[in-house]
This record gives structure tokens, sequence and C-alpha cells, in this order.
């Protein structure tokens, strides 16, 4: 099936759009005069960092800006302009002419009804099928996508299927009435490594093999290198660049993009040197046979999260633990910092028994272990300012005895972290991404721990604000020299940071090793199936690498 226009021209063409958000206080225009094209069969990537205007532009394609948005210009779309349509008629579009895949599956999917329904949904809505050939055609389209057994599976709910497969129903919906293009909104940003390649595989074939047009907007440029045919980088509501991937890669023309691109962590960039603490030096963390296991309800068996993983962190160590989700990495994490009971073999925290510990007896070297967690929107009370989360653990341990009080440590952890100390007085939602995660930092600090639990503290960020935490937490480590678990699933992060890699899959430790050993010659075919599925910020290396771990996976 073709998706030429009748005249071949492009897909979608916006030319000279402006969009203008109306505030409380003055206007904020997110899209400053931007033109685009996107042909048939044509991945085109829109890049940039959070608040450059991608996905409002992205947003306008479908029809999807919210009340208080003015636009100028034109979103031409099967020669219809978008802009000049009534409620109505962009009704009809969506779905039809245009569809989106969404960032977070789980949210973009209805808990409440099986995935068929869901699919059958969109189709019964364009009145162009009966409830029987719209089940059979949300079978043909889940199998089509692959998910196993679609005849069975079309009557699942969605907390059946797991994060990639709940990415794959996504990308079914938008496909079920053959759109002309598909918006994907960074499509695999909450995914594993190999679970983001299996997704790629299947953007690709989208492309490839359904012939349709992509617009895809990531900030992951090894994702933009695996699968885009042209890039457009944004900066402050404009296109800054446009070029064919391979051209941008090889030779990028502005300063923000070459800024971009430098801030990607590349595998084994600057892997860190084995610590060397002296061998009579007690750990600060030491697990041996550790088991963690759930017990079952409802008559479910048990699940051992974790399986007889033995390991040491020595003081000032930092070790890094990646798998993908439901390794048992976040347990682990989560047991050390007595936040979740350990069951069995032995998990000693600064000297301390964790295996059947009383919390009483644990509580007075909670001050020594700070946590960093994953999404600091969620880790931080809304209705407090930055300034009394910070001090919060200063005075829950009695080291302040009032938030005035603590504001000159406050304002020194602020300062640490690189964040100016009036953001003190500001509240979570009037930071940014990458500021509340310093914030976080500085909270998990703000007690001189001896060992700091970092979960996964820069999945959520654009790679340059990305790298700015990263640098922030290097400095921070080596300066107060605190012992550190980060947990992440992403080697090159981990490359970068840590003395030591241990590597879980399915609750088992199946390496363990210096960063150089574990990244340039890992021995489990699960770790050289994990390292071969990152994707990497050049599109011919990446292709190499493509072929590589398709034969891998044999």
């Amino acid at each position: 099936m073709t998706t030429h226009d009748a005249d071949g021209g492009p897909v979608v063409d916006i030319r000279d759009l402006h969009i203008t958000f109306a505030t409380d206080g003055e206007p904020v225009r997110a899209v400053d005069g931007v033109s685009l094209h996107v042909n048939p069969g044509e991945v085109l990537a829109v890049v940039g960092e959070s608040g450059s205007g991608k996905t409002v532009t992205a947003k306008s394609v479908l029809g999807l800006l919210p009340d208080n948005a003015s636009v100028e210009g034109a979103v031409v779309l099967a020669g219809s302009d978008l802009v000049q349509l009534k409620p109505g008629e962009l009704r009809k579009a969506r779905g039809r002419d245009v569809a989106m895949v969404f960032q977070e599956p789980s949210t973009a999917l209805n808990p409440v009804y099986t995935v068929g329904w869901q699919l059958a949904e969109g189709l019964r809505a364009h009145g162009e099928y009966s409830k029987k050939e719209a089940r059979a055609r949300a079978v043909e389209m889940l199998g089509k996508v692959g998910i196993p057994d679609p005849s069975t599976r079309v009557d699942h709910y969605p907390h059946q299927f797991s994060g990639g497969q709940k990415q794959r129903i996504v990308i079914a919906m938008a496909l079920a009435l053959d759109p002309k293009v598909i918006v994907a909104d960074e499509p695999t940003t909450a995914l594993d490594v190999t679970v983001q390649a299996e997704i790629l595989d299947l953007l690709r074939a989208v492309r490839d093999e359904f012939g349709r047009a992509i617009i895809l907007i990531t900030h992951n440029m090894g994702v933009v290198a695996d699968l885009a045919d042209r890039v457009a980088v944004m900066y402050r509501g404009k296109v800054v660049e446009q070029a064919p991937a391979r051209e941008l890669f090889a030779a990028p023309q502005h300063e923000y993009t070459r800024q971009l691109l430098r801030a990607v962590p590349r595998l084994g960039a600057a892997i860190g040197t084995p610590a060397t603490a002296p061998a009579a030096t007690e750990p600060v963390v030491r697990a041996r046979d550790l088991e963690i296991v759930y017990p079952g309800r409802l008559r479910q068996p048990d699940f051992r999260a974790v399986n007889r993983v033995s390991f040491d962190i020595a003081p000032g160590e930092v070790l890094g633990l990646v798998g993908e989700s439901g390794s048992g990495k976040t347990t682990i994490g989560r047991a050390i910092a007595g936040l979740t009971r350990a069951t069995g073999g032995s998990l000693q925290v600064l000297g301390h028994e964790m295996v059947g510990f009383k919390e009483k007896a644990f509580r007075p070297l909670r001050a020594r272990v700070g946590f960093v967690f994953q999404d600091p929107a969620t880790s931080f009370n809304p209705l407090l300012t930055i300034g009394e989360a910070v001090a919060e653990p200063l005075l829950i341990h009695g080291r302040a005895k009032d938030v005035a009080a603590a504001q000159s440590r406050v304002n020194e952890l602020l300062d640490a972290v690189h964040l100016p100390t009036h953001y003190a007085e500001r509240y979570p939602h009037e930071l940014s991404g990458g500021q509340r995660q310093r914030a976080s930092l500085a909270r998990g600090l703000a007690l001189d721990p001896d060992l700091l639990v970092a979960d996964e503290p820069t999945s959520a960020l654009d790679v340059s604000v990305q790298a700015k935490v990263l640098e922030v937490f290097s400095e921070l480590q080596e300066r107060l020299g605190f012992a550190t678990l980060f947990i992440s699933h992403d080697l090159a992060v981990v490359g970068m940071l840590a003395d030591r890699i241990a590597v879980l899959y399915r609750g088992d430790l199946v390496e363990l090793g210096t960063g150089e050993q574990v990244l340039q010659t890992p021995q489990h075919p699960y770790t050289q199936k994990l390292l071969a599925s990152v994707p990497v910020p050049d599109p011919v290396e990446q292709q190499q690498r493509r072929e590589a771990l398709a034969a891998l996976r044999g």
C-alpha cells in the first residue's frame, strides 16, 4: 500500500508555524517560525532539549494543542490545512490521516478495557467496521506488531503485558487505520535498551514494510542515528539545523547541534579506574548469597526477585548495577536502604545485618545512607519549597531545630550541586527536570552519608541536562568520597562513573568486574546482548551494531 499524495509531494508540510500560549503573565512563544516537511516512507527526527518546542510542533500535526494556544502558519496534511479545520474535521483526520505513539504506553492505554476493545474502539469511531470486523482487524494488527498468540491476547488487559509489549500495542493502534504519517513522541524513553532495540526494529518495519512516514520526537541521539533518514534540530522554538542523518552526525553545522552530540554518553568514553581501597578496609556493603523473595498472594507462588547474589562496595567506591526492568536491581537498592526486606543469605550495610533487621536498631544508621530517586517530580513533596525539602533530613535526624537553623547548610548543598541559593524559595514544579534532579542529589547528601543509593537518577533527562547532572555527581563523589550504588539500565552512563560494574539478569548476578572488563570484554552472553543493544550516535557504526545484534539474536 502506498502513501504518496496524488502529486507525489510531502505527506506533511509545516510552513512558518508560530505557536504562542496565553498565560497569567507574559505570553509564551513555544514555536517561532518553524518550517518542516516529511516525505512518504521517510523518518524525520525532531531533536532538542525539553522546552525546545519539538513536542508542541508535533502536536500541531494532530490538532492536539490546548485552548490557550494561538497558531499562525500552515500545517498541511493530505491536502488540508489542519490549522483551518473545525474540531469535527480534525477528529476525522486523527487516526485516518495521522496517528500518534505516546511516550508512556501505560498512560496511553485505559486499564479497565481489554487491548482488543481499545483497538476496535478507534476503528469503529471512524464508522468503517462492524464489531466482528473490528475484532478481526485488532487480532491482525497485534500479530503484525509481534504480540505472540494475538487471538488470545486480544482479550487481555494492559497490566498483563510488559512495557515493551504495551508500546507495541500503542503502535498497533496507531497503524490500525492506515494513516499516512505517524507521530512518535519519545517512543523508547521508558524502555530498557534490549526492548528499545526491538521497538526500533518495529518502527523501521513501519517505514519499510508499511511505507509510513514517521515524525520521531526524541532527545536520544543514538535512537536518531539508528532510525532517522533526516534530522531537524530545534532550539528555543526555532529549527537551527536540518540535514540528512549521516550528514548531520558527520559534520554538524550549528554550535547547538555540536553541543548536543558532545553531551551524549558514549560506551567506554570515560571508564572509571578500579577503586584502590586498602585490602583491610571493611566494605560499606557486603552481600553474601543475598535472597529477596516476595510472598505470593491469592494462591500465587512466591516471587524470587534476587537469587543468591554476592558483592561488596568499598568505602569511596562507585558500583554500577545494571540490568533490564525486572532484573532485581532496584530491589537490591531498596534493601540496602532498608526500604525492602532482605529474606535470605546475608546483607551487611555499614556493619549492620539487614536480613531480619529491626527498624529500631537500624534507625541510627539511616542518617549514613542517602537515596536519590529516579523521578524527582514524584519524590518531592509539592507543598514544600526546595529549601524545606533539602532541610527535611536535617530536621528529622535532629541536626537542625528548624528550617531557619538549617538555612546555611541548605545554601551550601544547593551551591555544591550548582543551583542558585535563591532556588530554595521555589517549589518543585518551578524547576526543570535537571534542576529538580540536582536538588534531589542535594537532599540525598544533606547528612554527609557514607553511602549513596542512586536509582536511575538520570534516565528521564535530556542528554545535555544529563551530562550536567553526571558532571556534578562525579565531582561531588570525588570531593566527598562517599560510596555509591549507581543503579541504571544505561551502560554508557554507568561506564562513565563506575569503578566496577555488576550485571543482573532475572535476579542472578551474571557478571562483575571493572568498567573496562565488563564494557570491553564482556564474558556473559546477556552482557554482550546488553552492550550490542545500546544505540550509538553514529549512523554508520549503528548500522554495523544493528547487524551484529541481529546475529547475536540468532
